[in-house]
Formats: structure tokens, sequence, C-alpha cells
């Protein structure tokens, strides 16, 4: 599976609604096993200059270049393009590229800690 991660930032804050909207299309594009566009939460204590998050998830490469490819992924650039200042993408490979915790690691960490008093 192939994750997609695009992050967008706004030229003007009272355009993040145009920029879902636009990016909003992409939703109904029939090649992401999971599409999600959101607005950023802006929770995190080091930095929160990102405004927009699309996440998709792909089952691979295939499916990915056809998304890109399809016209409504053209649309939704026309529309947001001049509305956005930064745009950063990043794409990987689950079973290839990622590094996950198993629950058993998390287990473990979570024990340990406890049982030291934690910190």
């Amino acid at each position: 599976m192939i994750r997609h991660i695009v992050l967008f930032t706004a030229k003007d804050k009272a355009h993040i609604d145009q920029i879902i909207e636009g990016l909003s299309v992409l939703t109904t594009i029939p090649h992401a096993s999971r599409l999600e566009v959101a607005r950023n939460r802006k929770s995190d204590q080091f930095g929160n200059d990102v405004d927009i998050v699309v996440y998709g998830e792909f089952d691979n490469e295939t499916e990915l270049a056809a998304y890109k490819a399809h016209n409504l992924y053209q649309e939704s650039i026309k529309r947001v393009r001049p509305l956005r200042e930064l745009r950063f993408a990043a794409d990987y490979n689950v079973s290839t590229d990622a590094r996950m915790a198993s629950t058993a690691a998390k287990s473990q960490v979570t024990r340990r800690t406890v049982s030291t008093g934690g910190g």
C-alpha cells in the first residue's frame, strides 16, 4: 500500500475553506482506497504552519499514478494553486518503507515505564 500525504499552507487564512473545497474534489476520484481532506488542528507544540492535510491510501503505484492523471486532479490543482502558499508532498510504500512499532513492543515500553515509575 502507498500512503500519499500532502500538506498545504494558505496565502490568506481567509481562503482555507475554499482550498478545502477545491481539494475535496479529489475525494471523488475512484483510485484511492482512502482519501481524506482535513483542516490541521494546529495542536502540535513545535509547529503549526500547515493549514490543510490531504491523506490518501492507494493499493499500488499504478493506482496512485491513475489518481494523479485523473481530470478531477487537474481541476483541483486549478482551483487550489492560486490560493495556496506552500505544498509539501510525501509518498511511501507501507510494506517496504515504513518502520512500525508492534503492539508487543508498545506493551513492553508501557510495562517498563510503569515499573520504573515513568519518565
